[in-house]
């Protein structure tokens, strides 16, 4: 059986792990570190085309999907927008749509996806996106995985709480299921991670992160 979040909520609305002792999404504004970590640092929505397949680390609230889903919409590229997300942890639905109504610019699509979290859904099909949670231990699961990320989303707990989400075996694993020219984004600039990126054939570079945070990390696939 897989274990749920633990999780309570501080600083008014803000959903924090009790397991990991960290939060979901940033104290300040998590939809603005989303589109900065996450979007900006995988230069979405400019690479968006029909079928691109995003890859995720850590599903925890779902903002992520609906931040990207939102930018796949506005940016008007027809076709599918594909998704999947590693989570080992699953949060409750209605602690999910919860965290999800701090964030009015994404209502409608929170709400449009509700339901399927109310459902228990792990796998969502509409229109314009081929959702698919898969529950586990990312290092059990995604070497199984039949896909390649055109981006990844790195969102485990930090490295410093959570170290098995950022092994350099689980970031090797993460590269052979990345496509020629893929990239890689996070909001940690820790050392070991950007290490372990570089040994899965990524070229890393460290750039301005989101409000308090100096640095994130970006990657980039090689091309051979």
């Amino acid at each position: 059986m897989t274990d749920a979040a633990k999780l309570e909520w501080r600083a008014g609305e803000v959903p924090v792990s009790t397991r990991f002792d960290d939060p979901y999404y940033s104290l300040e504004n998590g939809l603005a570190e989303t589109r900065h970590v996450f979007l900006a640092g995988n230069d979405l929505p400019a690479r968006f085309r029909d079928g691109f397949q995003v890859a995720e680390l850590g599903f925890g609230t779902g903002l992520n999907l609906l931040a990207c889903l939102q930018a796949w919409r506005q940016a008007g590229v027809g076709g599918v927008l594909r998704f999947t997300s590693f989570e080992a942890f699953p949060m409750a639905a209605p602690d999910m749509i919860r965290a999800q109504a701090q964030f009015p610019e994404l209502a409608d699509i929170a709400a449009e996806m509700a339901p399927h979290w109310e459902a228990g859904a792990q796998a969502v099909s509409l229109p314009d996106l081929e959702f698919r949670l898969i529950v586990g231990d990312a290092r059990d699961t995604l070497p199984g995985w039949d896909g390649r990320a055109d981006a990844w989303f790195l969102d485990g707990f930090s490295p410093a709480k959570n170290p098995e989400l950022w092994e350099e075996g689980l970031l090797t694993a993460m590269g052979q299921h990345t496509a020629p020219g893929g990239t890689a984004a996070t909001y940690t600039a820790a050392g070991f991670v950007r290490r372990g990126l570089e040994a899965a054939g990524f070229a890393v570079e460290r750039v301005p992160g989101y409000g308090r945070k100096r640095h994130m990390t970006r990657a980039t696939k090689g091309t051979a």
